[in-house]
């Protein structure tokens, strides 16, 4: 069941790709800020520690991908596009620094190892 969950969250991901909204001819500032922000969405718990913080970080993003798919589908001009996207990727930042900062408080860190 928690890889299932992983999964969903990451197949959500991957189906937002297509919910872009027809007035857009152009990507949006915000929305490739929320690409971005999409392709920091952590797939695994922090040291393999599956707990309520990792199983609230996926259903947070879960229903974050879910809002900004309703919010798009509602946008009625190009603001409330952006107004979309813009808060999709606050959503996102956020939960994925809460989560972090929780794990760190309980002696577990999260890295990134870039390589040139």
């Amino acid at each position: 069941m928690r890889t299932t969950i992983a999964r969903t969250v990451i197949a959500a991901a991957a189906l937002l790709g297509g919910a872009t909204h027809a007035l857009a001819t152009e990507m949006l500032l915000e929305e490739r800020l929320a690409r971005a922000e999409e392709a920091r969405i952590i797939a695994s718990p922090i040291a393999g520690i599956q707990n309520h913080l990792w199983f609230d970080y996926l259903g947070d993003v879960v229903e974050a991908q879910e809002e900004l798919v309703s919010d798009l589908n509602r946008a009625s001009d190009l603001e409330d596009l952006r107004d979309a996207w813009e808060e999709y990727t606050h959503e996102l930042r956020h939960e994925r620094e809460h989560y972090v900062d929780e794990m760190a408080e309980r002696g577990y860190r999260s890295f990134t190892i870039t390589v040139d």
